[in-house]
């Protein structure tokens, strides 16, 4: 019977798809000696990764049942960032800032993740970043679009002992934002708890955490107003690079929050079990004549408005007094087609 129903399905069987012939020439030669992305990695060497060919077809037991449970990397890259390079699966042109339709889109999502978070699962995520938001590929002209462009302008690559090193090629935005998941729980903790330890990545990490005072959910919404900035605007809200040379400092960060938002409430110092360390008389200068409206260079008239209002609701000093997610999805803009 199982037979007979294979040779009954035969005819409905999508036909597979011939292999891409990539060209084996016309790309820009690279000196060898040039470092590319991921080769900055002290763990990087020619011996640990299998010498893969751009249209190389790799089959490795796709028959197991547990193929289908494993993520497939569509593309493999580096971005340099305080406190050194970091691996990506799907990168996102730098250059390329998310449409308003998209930008709203992706924030919708993340804000309706993070409601369920806290008011079912009663977490806290602590460590939302891009890389921790992984994003269904909606619109698939993008992968077309990215093969293609390797067929008519291969990329650029150097052969080291034989084996060919290929420079990243970045996929071109996408016209539908598909469905976000936010994920890594590994620094995840319980809502119901105060805790006063570090969390957080550097840039996005919220007042009560760098003064060490109790923190609970509402780090999470300090952490997606500082995040988001990056998506729409297409820089930090906040670098902390200290004037000493030296990287990021939670001093040059709360030196940047100040000159933002204003100064800290004087109880929240001094309840910060860390505030004596920032505050002090050869402290660094506060940033002068910056706001929410001038540092937003790309939105008009009402949708700015209502774009402002939501990040100063999540960027408040004082945890008690900032938004939750379920109030800032409350309300216009977000819903609304972009004017």
């Amino acid at each position: 019977m199982a037979k007979l129903m294979k040779w009954a399905m035969k005819p409905f069987r999508r036909v597979p798809c011939p292999p891409m012939r990539f060209p084996t020439s016309g790309f820009n030669i690279v000196p060898s000696s040039e470092i590319f992305e991921e080769e900055r990695f002290e763990h990087i060497g020619n011996g640990r990764y299998y010498p893969a060919n751009i249209g190389d077809v790799l089959n490795a037991n796709s028959w197991q049942p547990g193929h289908a449970h494993i993520r497939k990397a569509l593309d493999i890259f580096t971005i340099p960032r305080s406190g050194g390079d970091h691996p990506y699966l799907l990168h996102r042109n730098p250059t390329h800032r998310f449409s308003e339709d998209l930008f709203k889109a992706g924030l919708l999502q993340i804000l309706q993740a993070l409601d369920y978070l806290h008011t079912e699962c009663k977490l806290v995520h602590t460590d939302i970043k891009s890389d921790n938001i992984l994003q269904d590929i909606e619109d698939k002209s993008i992968l077309k679009s990215f093969a293609q462009a390797e067929l008519t302008n291969p990329s650029p690559r150097k052969f080291v002992n034989g084996l060919p090193v290929y420079a990243s090629r970045r996929f071109d935005l996408p016209k539908v934002f598909g469905r976000a998941v936010l994920s890594d729980f590994g620094s995840a903790v319980r809502e119901d708890e105060k805790r006063n330890h570090d969390a957080q990545p550097n840039v996005y990490r919220s007042p009560e955490v760098m003064l060490k005072t109790d923190w609970s959910y509402l780090v999470d919404i300090w952490n997606v107003g500082a995040m988001v900035w990056d998506l729409f605007e297409g820089r930090h809200m906040f670098c902390g690079d200290d004037p000493n040379g030296k990287g990021y400092s939670m001093r040059a960060h709360l030196a940047e929050v100040m000159g933002l938002r204003g100064p800290p409430p004087l109880d929240m110092l001094r309840r910060g079990k860390r505030s004596h360390e920032f505050f002090t008389e050869d402290d660094i200068v506060i940033p002068t004549g910056v706001s929410l409206e001038q540092s937003e260079q790309f939105l008009e008239g009402r949708n700015k408005e209502m774009f402002l209002v939501r990040m100063r609701g999540m960027l408040q000093w004082r945890p008690e007094i900032r938004k939750t997610a379920k109030e800032i999805l409350q309300g216009p803009w977000l819903d609304d087609q972009a004017e």
